[in-house]
């Protein structure tokens, strides 16, 4: 491998900046006069350093095969032609930016940027933007597709998109994140708008991420507030907009269970991922009578048998930042958490952590889904023979992108409404889409997944004919 610049060679560097390229080192040299030179270095391909830091893709190429399998399976049992299928399977637009930024303490960072716009058919494209070191172009594809079945199932006028950067907000600062947000921005201002693509946040960004990006926009489009969703509330952000994706966890697991004669009240419950949405679906199912016996999070997993104090629990969770050590439980293998015995099984963190080598030992009856993907096909096929009943991620967590609508809306009348008529209007889009799926599900003979799907890809393909698909 080469060697960098010397100080030799440059009189005045004050630094010099390590680029990582495919076969080369790219070093930036910053001088004293701000003055920039690059200097590029061939490096061989069998560098032992290359081959520890290439990202397993493993997961991310799981979640897209599934999902374009899932859509596959749904276009044939709705009879559709196969152009057409092609069609909708296809991204509408792949963006990928370059965001260089200089850190605080002087040196220059480059970070890739991605969005990708799936479809829109049926209305503007929608969807989360991630930071996160492993962001990838098939994840974000398969984030992106799922979205627009999702918007679809929830019947809101939107289509599909995602987007992310690859890197560690843990490890920037503060204006350090606000800079490469910015640069973003910039890159991609005029690919997105109110009537085109509205991002919002998702893993590693929030309701600031989403102010910067507004703030970034406006300065070109002029003052535009429905051109992001999951904004503060000072700025145009929706009442409910925080707990939305937990109460329609809530509210999809109360329409799943009246299906089967049950309520949420005395089931035993288990809920993986104690973040946003598994720390309000475990506080709503609780205030409903649900039994909250086991959580988990990155820190750790904790159970009691008896039922865990969740007001208890998330005021501990505020203090020490992760449910390790709460005295109202006593701590379990992390990994055993998706095995604990209970009625109802909540993933609300990762992807793919129902798979084929866990399956068997599952003893929930039923999965609630209310993170992206968690339950792969091998481990649908065994749940399936267990006589588990799955609700799939594409209707179980789309409260948080129907609360999206409803702030995109507001925004777009510049009339705000209370908290309570957001609730009354998610429970109500919630329902109406759990009606919808089991209709599907009667006319095609199939499960909630395929019932879900079949639903939001019918809808999809509708719209697109009717605009002229073809023409």
């Amino acid at each position: 491998m080469g060697t960098p610049p010397s100080t030799e060679s440059y009189l005045s560097i004050d630094h010099v900046q390590c680029i990582q390229c495919t076969h080369s080192l790219l070093y930036i040299c910053v001088h004293s006069d701000l003055y920039t030179s690059i200097v590029l270095i061939q490096r061989s391909d069998q560098s032992p350093q290359r081959k520890k830091k290439r990202p397993n893709r493993k997961k991310e190429m799981n979640a897209l095969a599934a999902t374009n399998r899932n859509f596959r399976l749904a276009s044939r049992l709705l009879g559709l032609d196969s152009k057409l299928e092609k069609s909708l399977l296809i991204p509408f637009r792949e963006i990928k930016v370059e965001c260089t930024i200089p850190k605080d303490d002087g040196t220059i960072a480059s970070f890739v940027g991605f969005r990708v716009q799936h479809d829109n058919a049926r209305g503007p494209m929608k969807g989360g933007i991630r930071y996160h070191p492993e962001v990838e172009p098939d994840e974000v594809n398969a984030l992106a597709q799922l979205m627009t079945w999702k918007t679809a199932v929830a019947n809101i006028p939107y289509g599909g998109a995602k987007g992310g950067i690859g890197c560690d907000p843990s490890k920037l600062s503060i204006s350090e994140l606000e800079r490469l947000t910015r640069v973003f921005t910039q890159k991609i201002h005029d690919l997105i708008g109110i009537h085109t693509d509205v991002p919002a946040p998702d893993m590693g960004t929030g309701p600031q991420t989403m102010a910067w990006i507004l703030d970034e926009y406006s300065k070109f489009h002029g003052y535009s507030p429905a051109v992001v969703t999951g904004k503060p509330i000072d700025l145009g952000g929706s009442l409910g907009r925080d707990a939305a994706t937990g109460r329609g966890v809530m509210f999809g697991t109360e329409a799943l269970l009246n299906e089967h004669g049950k309520s949420i009240s005395g089931q035993r419950f288990v809920i993986q991922g104690f973040g946003n949405v598994g720390s309000w679906a475990a506080k709503l199912i609780s205030e409903q009578g649900g039994k909250i016996v086991a959580v988990s999070d990155i820190t750790g997993a904790i159970k009691n048998k008896d039922g865990i104090d969740i007001e208890s629990l998330l005021n501990y969770t505020k203090e020490h930042r992760g449910v390790k050590g709460f005295d109202g439980a006593h701590p379990i293998d992390a990994n055993s958490i998706l095995v604990e015995d209970c009625d109802i099984l909540i993933p609300a963190a990762l992807g793919g952590v129902i798979n084929r080598e866990n399956a068997n030992e599952i003893k929930a009856k039923f999965i609630i889904e209310a993170a992206n993907h968690p339950t792969d096909p091998d481990a649908d096929e065994i749940l399936s023979k267990k006589g588990v009943v799955i609700l799939p991620d594409i209707y179980a967590n789309s409260g948080g992108v129907t609360v999206s609508y409803f702030e995109w809306v507001q925004n777009i009348q510049g009339f705000m409404w209370e908290e309570e008529k957001v609730n009354d209007e998610l429970k109500t889009y919630m329902n109406r889409g759990f009606k919808d799926m089991k209709e599907m599900c009667k006319t095609h003979s199939c499960d909630l997944r395929m019932g879900a799907f079949t639903l939001g890809v019918n809808r999809v393909a509708r719209a697109t004919v009717l605009r002229g698909w073809g023409a």
